[in-house]
């Protein structure tokens, strides 16, 4: 793991438990991304904030730039064990660090269109290092669900847009609603041009993606 540095943030609680199967974690996900490509050199900041998580996990990932992100952890939620048992820390991780690696490339993204695309990729990343199943919020809603109620092109090219309506719900959106759409999209577009190299994966545009979601009926240009 020489590229990663991990940094134990314990100010807000102490990870001293934890902190051996933390670690395997980190090293079996560099392990997995290793297989496929160079691993990104990164800083990690894990730190315990009670209440702070997907409440379904007990954890939480965020990226903030190509060369950082944190890891946010809960071990009072009943179902942080459970997480770190079967694979979701794990895959947390690498859905992390392919944010990180777009980042370095093309961006998170500014507009939904972008963000939804940032995020499919880095959920189907993951299926395609582990050979996962999808986690809940990517298969929240069905691809025939999605399809009936496309979303409006002028919607994804929109630079100011409620984010967490989108993808946690919090508005008139159904919860995971940007989860499921762009691990939707980028699926079909895998489906179109097979399993890409390391530079598609990271650095594929997300108009190319989009355009193959309008061909799908996942948009619709009014």
């Amino acid at each position: 793991m020489d590229a990663w540095t991990l940094h134990w943030l314990e100010a807000s609680g102490s990870l001293v438990e934890q902190r051996g199967q933390l670690t395997l974690a980190f090293e079996n996900a560099y392990q997995a991304i290793s297989r496929w490509m160079p691993p990104p050199r990164l800083d990690v900041l894990i730190q315990r904030l009670p209440g702070e998580t997907l409440a379904e996990l007990g954890l939480v990932g965020r990226a903030y730039r190509s060369t950082m992100f944190s890891m946010t952890l809960d071990p009072d939620n009943p179902n942080f064990a459970a997480s770190l048992r079967d694979g979701a820390m794990l895959r947390h991780i690498i859905h992390e660090v392919h944010h990180c690696l777009r980042m370095a490339g093309p961006g998170y993204g500014w507009t939904l269109g972008e963000a939804l695309i940032s995020e499919g990729l880095a959920g189907q990343f993951v299926r395609h290092v582990l050979g996962s199943e999808p986690e809940p919020w990517e298969r929240a809603l069905s691809l025939e669900t999605l399809q009936a109620d496309p979303v409006d092109a002028s919607d994804l090219a929109a630079t100011y847009y409620d984010h967490s309506a989108w993808f946690f719900g919090t508005g008139d959106k159904p919860r995971w609603l940007g989860y499921a759409l762009g691990y939707q999209m980028v699926g079909g577009w895998l489906a179109t041009v097979g399993t890409p190299d390391a530079e598609g994966w990271v650095n594929v545009s997300a108009q190319d993606i989009l355009a193959v979601a309008f061909k799908e009926g996942l948009v619709f240009h009014p």
